[in-house]
């Protein structure tokens, strides 16, 4: 049975090579049962980022479409990978909640250094009445996600926070494109819908 998926795996690709395109990775497809969707690879303590995520917010809201977020930490930033793993934590009781801290990280990103990170999340926590235990990640469960989502990331070249892309489930022509330009990216998802 594995040796047979093995083959067909193998015809796909060739395939994809002779017609001259590559497969596409799985992170750039929507989720299941949805036709389009944003993907964002970010990292929390990125300026930038903390300017997109607005943005991103308001076209899934506009859309209702999903907005797929990957955990992309920069080595040069002191706390952002521990921030995405408190928000894994939080991820843990509901997306939702994970979203809002990511949100609440960002709005607070000036005032935020690596010394006063838990004294953020600990208010987080309190005002949104979930206990936030004194080691977060005992396992390193949390901290093995965020590594795989930057490896994710690293695996389709990304260079930068954020970086943004419009996916599709279709399987002909292009079913992602990044998002460069992120004021055409209401015009990029009517684009992605239409065809």
């Amino acid at each position: 049975m594995k040796k047979t998926y093995g083959v067909i795996a193998s015809v796909v690709l060739l395939a994809c090579i002779a017609l001259g395109q590559e497969p596409v990775n799985p992170v750039l497809r929507p989720p299941k049962g949805t036709q389009v969707a944003i993907v964002v690879f970010e990292d929390l303590e990125c300026p930038d980022c903390r300017r997109a995520a607005p943005l991103l917010d308001e076209a899934a809201k506009t859309y209702k479409i999903p907005l797929v977020t990957h955990d992309f930490p920069l080595p040069f930033h002191k706390w952002s990978f521990e921030a995405a793993i408190i928000a894994r934590y939080f991820d843990a009781h509901s997306k939702p909640l994970g979203h809002e801290y990511r949100n609440y990280m960002f709005e607070h990103q000036p005032e935020v250094t690596a010394e006063n990170l838990r004294a953020f999340s600990e208010k987080f926590a309190a005002d949104h009445k979930v206990e936030l235990p004194f080691v977060v990640d005992p396992q390193g469960k949390l901290a093995a996600a965020v590594t795989a989502d930057r490896d994710l990331g690293k695996s389709i070249h990304l260079e930068h926070t954020p970086t943004i892309y419009v996916v599709s489930s279709k399987s002909q022509g292009k079913p992602f494109v990044e998002v460069v330009d992120r004021t055409q990216l209401f015009q990029l998802i009517d684009a992605m819908k239409a065809e």
